[in-house]
This record gives C-alpha cells, structure tokens and sequence, in this order.
C-alpha cells in the first residue's frame, strides 16, 4: 500500500507506461459531506462523489468481486442503491466494453474505499468522471459491512442519499418511508419507444471455445424488451451465434410481434415487479402456445405469472455473481449470477 501511495504521489495526471499499458490517474475528486438514511431510523455519515443531490430508492447489496461497470448499466437495478461489499471499488475505471447498455439505470452506488488510482489497460476514464457524466450518486467512507449486516437481519431498506446540508435526518427518513419500489412499472422507463435490429456481435477474443458452430443456423429470434432492458452481452451471444435479432417495446402487442413470423420470443430481464406490469403479463398470455416463449429474470416472472404462479419478495434477494446453484437431478453445484429479489413459491409447479 505505502509503494501504491508514492506512486500516486510522484506520477502526473494521465501517466502512461508501456508496454504494459496502464493509466495511473491521480485526479481530486469533487467531494461533499453525505448522508445515507434508512427508513429503519439509522444516519450514516459519508463522502460523495458523482452526482450531488437527493435521491430515493431501495437499498439492496452485491457480493460479486468485480464487474462494477455491468452492475453500473444494468437495466434490472433501476429503482435501487446497490451496495457493494468487496471494499475497494475504482481501480480500474471504466470503457465503453464492459457496458451491459449505453446508460446508467441504478439510483446510486455504495462502496467502502474509492481508489484514488485507475490501473487497467482498457480504462477510459475514472470511475467518479463515468458517474458524474450520467448524473448518477455515489457515496463512500462509510461502514458498508455493517450496513450488510443490517440488510441480512431486517432485509432490504429504502433509503436516501443526500449531499444536500440544509435537510435535517427526519426529513430525510420520512423521505425514505414514504417511498416504495412496489408497485412501479420500472419496465416502461428502460424500455425503448420504438422497434430496432440488433447487429452487434461479442469480440471472439472474449469468447469460450465451444464445440458447436458459431453460424451453423440462423434463427429469427423477437424480444419483447427493448435494448434499455436487457443486458447488452445477451444479444451480442445470440448475434454471434446467427440470431436475426428484433428489438420492441415491452408495450408491443402481441399480434404484432405474430406478424413478424419469429421462431422464437424472448422476455429479457427487467427491473421491478411483474405484478406492477399486467399488460406484459397479459402479451405473455396470448403469446403462449403460439410461438416458442423464452423468458429470463423478470421474463421468467412474466411467464409464471401468466401460467397462475404469484411472486414474493425475498428477504434480501440474490445480487452478486457467486451464488451456488445444485442440479437436484445429477448433484452438480454450478457457481451463478444472479440479480433478483422475487421467487415462485417451492411447491408451485
């Protein structure tokens, strides 16, 4: 640590070395006194970086190592605070790669400790300038494992991020308690207003030698939901793989998306609760049966809903890329990502 700090003392601004290619920023970050109040009553005092002002949401927590950036442009955490528990977050900036879409959707970031230094070959810019940029929150300098542990014992909290001095903790907290994520249709805010192709395809360096042909077959696939909601990556795979790939609104109708004549109908992740979307559920039902349906996250919970099945929130739901997952039918435990925080329940089938 101290070898780290000479550095950043000695090295200017934008230095770079070769042939390693590694950026060493040392740029003071716009920093105000913030406040993070949950609706349990708690005032946590930290630092801000990012955006400044006052915003609402659910505070939820995420166990992955790495991968800030994707968290950062997932449209499924829109609504949400996520709380990061590695505790050093920054040190490798960002670049346009790594982006799950071209926006940020989450309300605000967590973190323990801020690097103050971006080390990666593929930087572009520091982790404070990308959050600044899209007007998104950031806090740090607080006690992220004991906020954890709050989240693990009561669940999930709303909460406010505040930079904003003049507002005292009890308007904060009846902020955070007159607020709820349920019931929101989040869907409608990422979704795209008009139907697009998809073309981009994943950079075969990046990608996992299989067996199987890449274009062996090429398939018309139709998602329902649009590019502002689902996860880039999951396009760029089917692309590679030959998908003619159709992107509509999650207001699409169902006849219309008939006319298109898929072989296949894909609902793709999303943020919020189905029960909020009834006319999703509704396109799902009269899809069924006619066209093979495909759904992930809250594809999955569209589907069920459309079958008879009801969701419940989880205590504190599963965000992270390092959840367990057992084969009941061969035993085989397979490590997941996974950003839900709603179940079918066990014995509905």
């Amino acid at each position: 640590m101290a070898a780290t700090k000479a550095l950043e003392f000695v090295l200017p601004t934008g230095f770079f070395i070769q042939p390693h290619r590694i950026w060493f920023f040392r740029k003071p970050w716009s920093s105000y006194n913030a406040r993070l109040v949950l609706e349990d009553g708690s005032v946590w005092s930290a630092k801000s970086f990012g955006a400044s002002g006052t915003r609402v949401a659910e505070l939820v927590f995420n166990t992955s190592l790495t991968g800030y950036q994707e968290i950062l442009t997932d449209p499924s955490y829109a609504g949400q605070f996520v709380l990061m528990t590695n505790p050093q977050i920054g040190n490798t900036g960002v670049n346009p790669d790594d982006e799950e879409s071209r926006q940020c959707f989450l309300a605000g970031m967590v973190i323990r400790s801020l690097s103050i230094s971006t080390s990666n070959w593929r930087c572009t810019k520091t982790f404070g300038d990308y959050l600044a940029e899209r007007n998104i929150m950031g806090i740090y300098d607080l006690d992220t494992r004991a906020i954890t542990r709050r989240l693990r014992e009561s669940g999930s909290l709303n909460g406010v991020l505040s930079t904003d001095g003049s507002k005292t903790d009890e308007e904060l907290l009846h902020m955070s308690r007159s607020w709820d994520i349920v019931g929101l249709d989040l869907i409608s805010d990422v979704s795209c207003k008009s139907p697009y192709e998809w073309v981009e395809k994943t950079n075969p360096e990046w990608e996992f030698k299989t067996t199987s042909s890449r274009h062996r077959e090429s398939y018309r696939l139709l998602t329902l939901f649009s590019y502002f909601h689902f996860k880039r990556l999951l396009h760029m795979i089917s692309a590679s793989y030959g998908c003619e790939i159709t992107v509509v609104p999650s207001t699409w109708p169902a006849a219309e998306a008939l006319k298109m004549k898929p072989d296949g109908i894909l609902f793709s992740n999303g943020p919020g609760d189905p029960s909020a979307v009834p006319y999703a559920v509704e396109t799902v039902k009269e899809l069924l049966g006619k066209v093979p349906v495909y759904g992930i996250c809250m594809g999955h919970q569209l589907l069920g809903q459309a079958l008879g099945g009801k969701t419940f929130k989880m205590k504190f739901g599963h965000h992270g890329g390092n959840h367990p997952v057992r084969n009941n039918r061969t035993g085989h435990v397979e490590i997941s990502a996974q950003w839900t925080q709603l179940l079918f329940p066990p014995a509905w089938k």
